[in-house]
């Protein structure tokens, strides 16, 4: 099968026969083990963490690694443990590979915070290829509504969105503030809006600011600029730390801030007085397998929808340097499949 390969992390931008730190190989096809799945993948969503990732800027376990991990498929062979009445389900698989299930995070229901957690794409072989394999238990169906494409950033900027707006303590009808607007973005603000909030938008590009208006934000400004009001609670997106001091101008007193990113730089230092009033600060880390069940669901019945660049297989590298340029409105995926 044809994959993408990193063996090295290295700039994006970097030059050569490749033209970036991925290289398509041509590798053997994977096989299930117990409890596992084999999807052909149809699409596979292109993340920041895929970025991070191929960059080198998260550790990584293991060399050489297929990143990608917001995968659609079709099941065409399944492991020992796994009935043979899934052979031909689309599935989607996320971040999340698998947790241990004993560890104490594990035993509060806190799979995401597992001691022992591997993730797709940095663990085991992901998405950017045309088989991989994964636990059952970790995946989740796909509506048949939802194209193949159209669904894969669901899977991870929709799920950890999803996570990230439950944990800066929102709730229907109230007020948020979002600050960068990508793939992750701007699925979050179509589940606020649907659900009665008044969404408030802060990013640098001009048709980010645009598109977000489109999808339903009261407001969308430059950061920097000021909202209509403080926000009840705000999530932050880009992953660099002085989005943080920001985003707490940004609520009011005894508001949440949600910080949604897996890598950042760091937060700078700041006076005691933004975060005086009660305001909370918290970090979100992955996500768990209900969170996937219950945005996919929230998704097909509110009609939450990806705006998404198609890109095709070959392209994985220049995906990468335009999410990084900020050259995406929405998501980027790979069209591993070549739907139509």
């Amino acid at each position: 099968m044809r994959a993408w390969l990193l063996e090295k992390p290295g700039e994006v931008e970097m030059q050569g026969a490749a033209r970036g730190p991925l290289v398509l190989r041509e590798i053997a096809a994977p096989e299930p083990g117990p409890g596992e799945v084999r999807l052909r993948v149809a699409a596979c969503g292109v993340c920041h963490t895929d970025l991070h990732t191929a960059e080198g800027e998260i550790a990584l376990p293991r060399l050489p690694i297929v990143p990608g991990h917001q995968v659609v498929g079709t099941v065409d062979a399944v492991g020992p443990g796994v009935p043979a009445a899934v052979l031909g389900k689309r599935l989607g698989a996320y971040w999340l590979r698998k947790a241990c299930g004993t560890c104490p995070a594990c035993l509060r229901g806190e799979e995401n915070l597992c001691e022992r957690a591997e993730f797709n794409g940095l663990h085991g072989d992901g998405g950017y290829a045309e088989w991989m394999t994964v636990p059952f238990a970790y995946t989740v169906a796909i509506p048949e509504r939802m194209e193949s494409q159209a669904a894969a950033p669901l899977l991870c900027a929709g799920v950890i969105g999803y996570r990230s707006l439950r944990l800066s303590d929102f709730v229907p009808g109230s007020s948020v503030a979002l600050f960068g607007f990508g793939a992750s973005a701007h699925l979050v603000l179509q589940l606020a809006a649907r659900q009665g909030a008044e969404v408030y938008v802060f990013t640098r590009g001009a048709s980010h600011r645009r598109l977000a208006l489109q999808l339903g934000a009261a407001w969308a400004g430059a950061p920097g600029e000021a909202a209509p009001r403080l926000a009840d609670c705000a999530v932050t997106f880009a992953p660099v730390g002085s989005v943080v001091p920001q985003a707490l101008v940004a609520v009011r007193a005894g508001g949440t801030v949600a910080i949604n990113a897996v890598h950042m730089s760091d937060i700078p230092q700041m006076p005691y007085a933004l975060l005086y009033g009660e305001r909370k600060l918290r970090s979100v880390a992955n996500l768990t397998a209900q969170d996937a069940r219950e945005f996919i669901e929230l998704a097909d019945r509110l009609d939450i929808r990806a705006e998404f660049t198609r890109y095709p297989f070959a392209a994985a590298n220049e995906a990468l340097r335009d999410m990084k340029a900020s050259r995406v409105d929405g998501a980027a995926v790979l069209d591993v499949a070549g739907e139509v």
